[in-house]
C-alpha cells in the first residue's frame, strides 16, 4: 500500500473541474447565439427598417417615424383578429388539456388504487404527441369533409343530422376542431410533465397524510397541487408560448379559414413575410409585438404563481437589514 505524499494531495485539492462545465455547455451556447439570439436581434432591428423583399440588402433605418411598421401592424384589423383567434383557440384547448392532465395524473399516481399496466396507458395517452402536426391536421380535415366525410356519414346515418353539414364553412366549428386537435396533441405531454412533478414530491408527505386520515381528494388538492406549483408554472408558460405561436395545425387544417377564423398571429406573420407582398419589415414588427405580449403574459404568470411566503420572508429580511443599518447610523 502506497501513501501519497503531502505535495500530491495538495495538487489533487487544487484541481478544479468547474472549467469542464463551461466546455460541455459551449456547444449549446454557440447554437443559441447563432440560431436563436442573433435571429431575434436581427428581427428586432428589421422592424425599424424599410426592408421589403427577398435579397434586399440595401435596407435602411426608417427616417422620421421609426415606429411606422409597428403602428401599421397595430392598426391592421386582420392582425387584431388573428390575435383574438389565437387567444380563443389557446383557451379552448388549454382548459380541457390541463384538466384532463390533472385527472390522469391523480389516477396514475394514486397510492390507494394500484392500476395494472400503467406504462401501457401512459404510452397510449402520450402517442398523439409524437404524430406530426401535418398528419393530424389532414386527418381531421378528412374526417370533417363535406359532404361525404366520416363524421357527416355517422351523423346522418344515426339521424343526428338531416343532411350533411359543412363544418369547414362554419367559423365556430373550425375553431373548435383546431382547439380539439391542439388538446389531443398536447394533453399527453402535459400529463407526463405533471406525473414527473408528483414523483418528485417526498413520499413522507403522503404517508403523513394517510396517517392523518386524509382521503384521495384532500391529498390531491391540499398536498399534490401546492407542491406542483413550480411544475404548473412551467406548464402554463410553455403552453402560453406554444399557444400564441400556433402555426402548423391552424394553417394545415383549413388554410386559416373560413373568414380568417382559424388564422393565427403566426400565420399572419408568415403570410405578411412570404406572400406576394414580402413585407419583411412589417412581419418583423408583428413578430416583436407577439414577443412582447408573450413576455408580458409570462411575467404576469410568474407574479401570480410566485411563492408568497418566500416573498414575505425576503421582505422581512430586507426590512430587518434596513432597520439595522438605520440603527447603526444613529449610533454613529
Amino acid at each position: 500500500m502506497t501513501v501519497g505524499t503531502p505535495n500530491s494531495s495538495k495538487r489533487l485539492k487544487r484541481i478544479s473541474y468547474a472549467k469542464y462545465g463551461y466546455l460541455f455547455s459551449l456547444p449549446f451556447i454557440l447554437a443559441y447565439l447563432i440560431f436563436s439570439l442573433y435571429p431575434t436581434i436581427y428581427t428586432a432591428i428589421l422592424g425599424f427598417t424599410d426592408c421589403e423583399g427577398i435579397g434586399n440588402t440595401d435596407w435602411n433605418i426608417l427616417e422620421g417615424d421609426v415606429f411606422a411598421n409597428f403602428k401599421w401592424v397595430l392598426q391592421n384589423e386582420l392582425f387584431k383578429k388573428t390575435i383574438k383567434n389565437t387567444i380563443v383557440i389557446w383557451i379552448l384547448n388549454f382548459i380541457p388539456q390541463i384538466t384532463m392532465a390533472l385527472i390522469l395524473t391523480a389516477w396514475f399516481t394514486s397510492r390507494r388504487n394500484e392500476l395494472k399496466g400503467k406504462g401501457a396507458f401512459k404510452v397510449i395517452f402520450y402517442m398523439p404527441n409524437i404524430i406530426t402536426a401535418a398528419s393530424v391536421a389532414m386527418l381531421f380535415f378528412t374526417l370533417f369533409q363535406y359532404p361525404a366525410g366520416p363524421v357527416n356519414d355517422l351523423l346522418t346515418r344515426f339521424n343526428i343530422l338531416d343532411k350533411p353539414y359543412n363544418f369547414h364553412a362554419d367559423t365556430t366549428a373550425s375553431q373548435l376542431v383546431v382547439a380539439f386537435i391542439q388538446f389531443l396533441t398536447w394533453y399527453g405531454n402535459t400529463m407526463i410533465v405533471l406525473i414527473s412533478g408528483v414523483l418528485g414530491i417526498s413520499p413522507d408527505i403522503f404517508e403523513a397524510a394517510d396517517i392523518d386520515g386524509a382521503n384521495g381528494v384532500q391529498t390531491f388538492f391540499k398536498i399534490t397541487i401546492p407542491n406542483l406549483k413550480t411544475v404548473l408554472l412551467y406548464t402554463l408558460v410553455t403552453s402560453l408560448v406554444g399557444g400564441l405561436n400556433m402555426f402548423d395545425i391552424p394553417q394545415l387544417y383549413n388554410q386559416g379559414g373560413p373568414d380568417n377564423s382559424t388564422r393565427t398571429s403566426s400565420v399572419f406573420i408568415r403570410d405578411l413575410a412570404f406572400s406576394n407582398e414580402f413585407l419583411y419589415n412589417r412581419a418583423a414588427a408583428a413578430s416583436m409585438i407577439i414577443f412582447l405580449i408573450i413576455a408580458a403574459c409570462s411575467a404576469v404568470l410568474f407574479y401570480i404563481m410566485r411563492d408568497k411566503d418566500e416573498a414575505m420572508r425576503k421582505k422581512e429580511i430586507k426590512a430587518a437589514k434596513k432597520a439595522s443599518k438605520l440603527r447603526g447610523g444613529m449610533e454613529w
